[in-house]
């Protein structure tokens, strides 16, 4: 274990001095999630490259979408979510990566070098990967909870956060009910619409909402809500009333990646914002600000045998294995709207 520790460290020393050496200048512009990187890393890229990073936010997939459609150029760097990577690679929004300069890039983990988002490994570089499950209040639940269907349990009356998206929420109700997350069949869909929206006419559901649940579940404001992993790993260590399942029935296991979006001002600086994330020291400083699954194996090299035991943040095999990708819903998403405009307007 030391002698691999030590060749890490001696390649970030070199890596370091080469970087110091040659200072690129300019700027890059940054389009990711709400509380999804170390300010730490930001200011240091800044410090060893000399370019300064324009850092922007989104919430969701769809959000961020939009606003590449609308002009990719706008952005060097993003951060979508696999299925979200297979619709810009279709609709040849990404750049193909010049790997020469994501020399760190080897450090990604042999599993996800050829994604099925992005088969041939051209176009992203994975940063988190994580799965969707239940956070839960032990204080506040009758028993440990295992299965979707606790969150339509009327005992939890205006108890339960349910998430703002539309993929995560259809696909949560569609494993509740036995289908597959990526089912598209319409009596499976008109199904999870009634059930998304007997539900909410139950009361159950005390808000649709994102990156607000895991501070809202630490302060003990509902018993359950739907989660990233990295969340929950996040509120339970401010809570320790707080556990985290992945329901039997199965979930989404996500990898979000890094993508230059085509006709991007900076590329260059895009591969050089893209390579320094992957460096493991880089990694690491990721990995202890926001709790998400490192996919870098250089970082992995570094954790301690506690924290490589924690199931929030790397599940054992046996969820992985009830666990499946989202596929792109494209030529769907009309039907997935309508759905999900009939959930939002129930009353």
């Amino acid at each position: 274990m030391k002698s691999r520790v030590w060749v890490v460290l001696i390649a970030l020393a070199i890596t370091l001095c080469a970087a110091s050496a040659a200072l690129a200048g300019g700027e890059v512009n940054v389009y990711n999630w709400e509380d999804y990187i170390s300010e730490d890393a930001l200011e240091l890229f800044e410090e060893e490259t000399g370019i300064t990073v324009n850092y922007m936010r989104f919430t969701t997939n769809e959000d961020m979408l939009v606003q590449v459609r609308a002009d990719p150029t706008n952005y060097d760097v993003i951060f979508p979510s696999d299925y979200i990577i297979e619709r810009l690679i279709s609709e040849d929004l990404l750049e193909e990566l010049d790997w020469r300069n994501i020399p760190n890039a080897s450090y990604t983990l042999d599993w996800l070098n050829s994604p099925s988002y992005d088969p041939q490994g051209k176009f992203s570089v994975p940063y988190m990967w994580g799965t969707v499950g239940v956070l839960y209040n032990t204080r506040m639940v009758s028993e440990p909870i295992d299965s979707w269907t606790a969150m339509w349990d009327q005992q939890y009356e205006n108890n339960v956060f349910m998430m703002d998206s539309i993929r995560d929420t259809i696909g949560v109700t569609l494993k509740m009910l036995g289908y597959s997350m990526n089912e598209r069949g319409q009596d499976a869909l008109d199904a999870v619409r009634d059930k998304l929206i007997e539900q909410k006419r139950a009361g159950i559901v005390k808000a649709y909402q994102v990156d607000e649940t895991k501070d809202k579940m630490i302060a003990g404001e509902a018993a359950m809500g739907v989660v990233w992993s990295g969340d929950a790993a996040y509120a339970i260590g401010y809570n320790e009333d707080l556990a985290y399942v992945v329901p039997k029935e199965g979930s989404n296991i996500w990898v979000d990646g890094m993508c230059v979006p085509k006709g991007a001002r900076n590329k260059e600086n895009a591969e050089i914002f893209i390579d320094f994330m992957c460096r493991p020291d880089v990694a690491l400083m990721n990995f202890e600000e926001i709790w998400y699954c490192t996919p870098n194996a250089g970082v992995i090299e570094l954790l301690d045998e506690e924290t490589l035991a924690d199931e929030t943040v790397f599940p054992p095999q046996d969820v992985i294995d009830r666990c499946e990708f989202y596929q792109d819903i494209a030529s769907d998403i009309t039907r997935f709207n309508r759905i999900w405009l009939a959930v939002k307007s129930a009353r």
